[in-house]
């Protein structure tokens, strides 16, 4: 009897192990079979049929290389570079940029696709799979987001927008807005600015760049800059700034040669004594002290009569605008213009520098008006071509709203 309850008692044991194991099994079938794998979607492609190799083009590494390596062999690789030269050259990748390679599933693992990364939105893709080769570009679907800011100036317009956590990018857009009409070396402590623009993202979260800056507000010296994007052209479709009133912000002239980094060390003074020579001697120029190296702008279309290095002048540049006016730009640390090219405004001409006679790195910017040097601070200088009067009341119809939208941001405290 005792033997018998022993053997009894073993084997409920052995059976409870046994439905134990069958529902552990039933369970892990079950967990197999509803765990599907996630679909990949990228660039056009589902990366799930293939193997994806991701990567960053090393310095002397080469598309053949790269291809060779995924065992595309040099045959296929001159007929694929020969295939997609217009679209595609290939003896232009540059070490850093990231690359993906799609490779197949076999044992193999031969490259199909090579995808060049361009930006974070944008890439060439050079498809070679199947006997068809091709290369074409594309683009990340962009999602832009309209923001509105405030600020107020402590220091520099650099200094404001950095506080605001906002990307230089955005502080060039704005110095390109107002470089006609506002001295940002004479920004004052305590101005004022708003904004309204985009920002774009792609996969949601990842910042890629702005879009437009629609409206702005700058409070000046106790007055109001306004500015808004505006396209008077629906043929060309080119955007311009207006204020509200309709005036255009942009003028034949640039107000400085350097973007918004400077200060107006000297002004044009014809009894100034210079501290280089220690004696009164005129100052007929303007000098932009700034860091070496900082672009320096042509303030108005026009062509190159002087590019060249001599004595005091240091190496410098010189352009005729029309039969009124020409400019010139001293002390550059090298030139990037020769003689007889023309420019535009806004184009680098060189870079701030302390060639000639010079105490410190700046700019020292002249101007001529019919053959003779003038301050061009004390010019009223011709303003580019203003909007149309009979697109005035559709412009304030269309800034309306935008004006609404500025006046409900607050300034910051």
């Amino acid at each position: 009897m005792k033997k018998f309850s022993i053997l009894l008692f073993v084997l409920l044991i052995v059976t409870s192990c046994g439905n134990d194991n069958q529902r552990d099994d039933e369970s892990s079938s079950s967990n197999t079979a509803t765990s599907k794998p996630k679909i990949i979607h990228e660039f056009g492609y589902t990366l799930n049929n293939y193997k994806v190799i991701k990567d960053t083009i090393k310095k002397g590494e080469s598309f053949g290389i790269i291809l060779d390596r995924h065992h595309v062999y040099y045959p296929k690789i001159n007929a694929i570079a020969k295939k997609i030269k217009d679209t595609f050259d290939v003896r232009r990748i540059r070490a850093g940029i990231p690359y993906m390679i799609l490779a197949s599933k076999d044992t193999l693992e031969k490259a199909e696709v090579f995808i060049y990364k361009n930006t974070k939105a944008s890439a060439t893709i050079v498809d070679f799979k199947d006997s068809t080769i091709i290369a074409y570009k594309y683009r990340k679907p962009i999602k832009i987001i309209e923001k509105e800011v405030a600020g107020k100036i402590y220091s520099t317009l650099s200094e404001a927008m950095d506080s605001l956590h906002l990307n230089p990018n955005l502080t060039y857009n704005v110095a390109d807005i107002y470089a006609w009409t506002l001295d940002f070396g004479k920004l004052q402590r305590g101005d004022q600015f708003k904004l309204i623009y985009e920002e774009k993202f792609i996969d949601d979260s990842v910042f890629v760049g702005y879009g437009k800056v629609k409206a702005a507000l700058f409070d000046h010296n106790n007055r109001d800059f306004y500015a808004y994007r505006f396209v008077p052209d629906s043929i060309k479709k080119i955007p311009e700034y207006y204020d509200d009133q309709g005036n255009m912000l942009r003028s034949q002239f640039l107000r400085s040669p350097i973007k918004f980094q400077y200060r107006v060390s000297s002004r044009f003074n014809l009894r100034r004594k210079i501290a280089y020579y220690g004696r009164v001697k005129p100052h007929k120029g303007t000098d932009f002290a700034a860091k070496v190296g900082t672009p320096i702008m042509a303030t108005a279309n026009g062509k190159v009569t002087e590019s060249r290095r001599k004595g005091g002048n240091g190496n410098y540049v010189k352009i005729r605008h029309n039969n009124t006016y020409s400019t010139q730009y001293l002390h550059m640390s090298r030139r990037k213009v020769k003689r007889g090219q023309y420019v535009k405004q806004g184009d680098i001409i060189g870079y701030v520098g302390m060639t000639g006679n010079t105490s410190g790195p700046h700019v020292c910017y002249r101007f001529w008006k019919n053959g003779r040097q003038v301050d061009p601070f004390k010019q009223k200088l011709p303003a580019a071509k203003p909007l149309k009067k009979s697109l005035k009341p559709s412009y304030l119809k269309f800034i309306k709203p935008l004006e609404a939208q500025l006046d409900k941001i607050d300034f910051t405290k």
